[in-house]
């Protein structure tokens, strides 16, 4: 057994949950816009098109488990490389609320303060909105938002049909927060096999929390037999994907040598790449290790 824990984050449902307490504003300086008229570098009716891919490159982070600080500078950087001013987009989203793509990129926009300041409470609104024109985006981070209360009250019974919707359509995400959903009882019964299926299934279509949560069930014993080996696997792989929870995991088993043999640089190798992504844990433990 481990004297210290690998830290599972009691079961992950999204990785942003380590930056959903934290008051954000994004700088517009950030990505330097290099002009200040839309229209000079892309047509407006090709703006619609702009924002779908924007959405796509959403929607594709959170099913890969992505956190939600690289899926915004991903985001940021497509802003950046199309050359569209922020606040010019912010406002052509005011004004063309007509899809559940568009719906949602404005309240996107508005809970990280893009273009404008936060206001999550128009955010909400914007999602619900999206979410009831089947915007699988928005469902999902509204199932997320019902999960842990974020600028909305906490509803298990919404996250939970939300959550097994999207995953009867197969969507990564929505599958690996569904197992949360089992796991903790959320909206449901306690079901440790039933979770423990649902978090392979999102290991097996590439979700990294997925692959934490499984390893954390294997780790466990939650839904199967303790196995330490693969644990280590499935840290391994989704640390090897860029998760920073993983990497933390995975250095923690190197330090301990439970389930891998022993390897303090390996420790501080995986450490660090996890600290360099903002994880505090990680960077506590990188510092406690270099100064011993």
């Amino acid at each position: 057994m481990f004297n210290k824990q690998i830290n599972s984050n009691d079961i992950i449902t999204s990785n942003t949950n380590n930056l959903l307490h934290e008051n954000i504003k994004i700088d517009i300086k950030e990505i330097e816009p290099t002009t200040k008229n839309i229209n000079e570098n892309i047509f407006e009716e090709e703006l619609s098109i702009v924002i779908d891919e924007i959405v796509d490159i959403i929607l594709q982070g959170l099913n890969e488990g992505k956190d939600e600080k690289p899926i915004k500078q991903e985001v940021l950087k497509f802003i950046n490389d199309h050359k569209i001013d922020l606040t010019e987009l912010y406002n052509w989203l005011l004004n063309n609320q007509n899809n559940s793509n568009s719906i949602y990129m404005f309240g996107y926009l508005n809970y990280y303060g893009i273009g404008t300041d936060i206001n999550k409470q128009k955010t909400i609104k914007l999602y619900q909105k999206a979410a009831k024109l089947e915007n699988i985006t928005a469902q999902l981070n509204l199932a997320n938002m019902y999960i842990h209360g974020n600028g909305v009250d906490i509803n298990h019974n919404k996250a939970f049909k939300l959550s097994e919707k999207l995953a009867k359509k197969g969507i990564p995400n929505a599958i690996n927060k569904l197992g949360h959903c089992y796991h903790k009882g959320v909206g449901t019964k306690v079901d440790f096999q039933k979770a423990f299926e649902l978090f392979q299934k999102a290991t097996d279509l590439g979700n990294s929390n997925g692959m934490i949560n499984l390893g954390y069930c294997y780790h466990n014993g939650i839904g199967t037999e303790i196995d330490e080996q693969k644990t280590f696997e499935l840290f391994q792989k989704a640390a090897n994907l860029g998760n920073d929870i993983a990497q933390y995991n995975l250095a923690t088993m190197y330090e301990i040598g439970n389930g891998v043999k022993k390897d303090i640089n390996l420790a501080i190798y995986w450490y660090k790449k996890s600290a360099e992504q903002g994880y505090k844990d990680a960077q506590y433990e990188l510092k406690r290790l270099l100064e011993n």
